[in-house]
């Protein structure tokens, strides 16, 4: 062969993002190594991987689609002989693909990460965001090796371990006249424009808290990021019911919310890991999800209020 596993990755990282710019930012290498990397492959396969669009990205050919699924199958069949050997020496290393939901993300990887890599230096951590839907169909494809997520229609092929509930909450800006109450229900809220996090099956767990009581929401706005939803609520458009603490009381144009507790019953999301029932744990994942049950709990969530200790501050 007169080409490397190292030109190999960049070339999948181009075919999954459809650009050598995001391939860049995803890998951490710089567009011209990867052009270059490319081009070599192309050479030496005398195939054309790619169809170039001027500032538009790329396109993988139909060749370009078969080499991607081989050239996959090679990286993850070499980076298997990291995880043999580790396994026969009692060592954890070698790098983990992991998922996470996108409004997890930003609060529980940097620490959790850092953490687990300097706990095991040997090891390098590849994270992606996503959706449920994006998440599940990862790990299908093993993209990802194990997923960070919510107990959202977990299907039959997925197993999921716990680790922490999130209960749901209203969040309003500061001067907003639910900001000072205790706690307020669903029916003293269901006539004020609801700011909706519009994330596939977030979504339909926010609005199935209403259902469940015979109330139809008013929609005012919709977003698929959470900051622009934090953001317009901070400004007054209306409230949210959200089940992520920031620890961060700011949105970010630094305008204040607050957090009011639900009144009732309702079902919590359910943080925890997913991975793959019909792959075996190597001891990489073993080992991480040991990690995560150790540094995520009702007392103590990264980059999040947990719930215990919001439960013991009074009002």
């Amino acid at each position: 062969m007169r080409f490397t596993l190292r030109q190999l990755e960049y070339f999948i990282a181009a075919g999954q993002t459809g650009s050598i710019t995001l391939a860049s930012e995803r890998i951490h290498i710089s567009q011209p190594s990867i052009s270059t990397a490319i081009a070599h492959l192309e050479r030496e396969l005398s195939v054309q991987l790619f169809v170039r669009h001027h500032a538009q990205g790329l396109t993988l050919t139909p060749i370009g689609r078969e080499v991607l699924r081989e050239a996959k199958a090679l990286v993850e069949q070499a980076e298997g002989l990291y995880t043999l050997a580790s396994e026969a020496g009692g060592q954890v290393r070698g790098p983990l693909s992991l998922g996470c939901m996108v409004t997890l993300a930003p609060m529980l990887v940097p620490e959790l990460a850092h953490a687990f890599t300097t706990a095991y230096p040997a090891t390098q951590i590849r994270y992606v965001e996503g959706d449920q839907e994006q998440l599940i169909t990862g790990l299908r494809r093993s993209e990802t090796e194990v997923a960070l997520t919510y107990d959202l229609h977990v299907p039959d092929d997925i197993h999921f371990t716990p680790l922490v509930d999130l209960p749901p909450h209203v969040l309003v800006a500061e001067g907003h006249p639910f900001a000072e109450q205790a706690a307020v229900a669903l029916a003293d809220v269901v006539d004020e424009p609801m700011i909706l996090l519009d994330l596939p099956l977030s979504r339909e767990y926010f609005l199935a808290l209403f259902m469940a009581e015979g109330l139809q929401p008013r929609i005012g706005a919709r977003s698929a990021h959470q900051e622009v939803v934090r953001t317009m609520v901070a400004n007054g458009h209306g409230y949210t019911l959200f089940n992520v603490r920031p620890r961060s009381d700011l949105a970010l144009d630094g305008k204040r919310l607050k957090r009011v507790r639900l009144a009732g019953t309702h079902r919590p999301m359910r943080i925890g890991l997913a991975r793959l029932k019909q792959l075996n744990r190597s001891r990489l994942v073993e080992a991480f999800e040991t990690h995560c049950r150790a540094f995520i709990s009702d007392a103590y969530i990264p980059g999040m209020v947990a719930p215990a200790i919001e439960r013991r501050v009074p009002r």
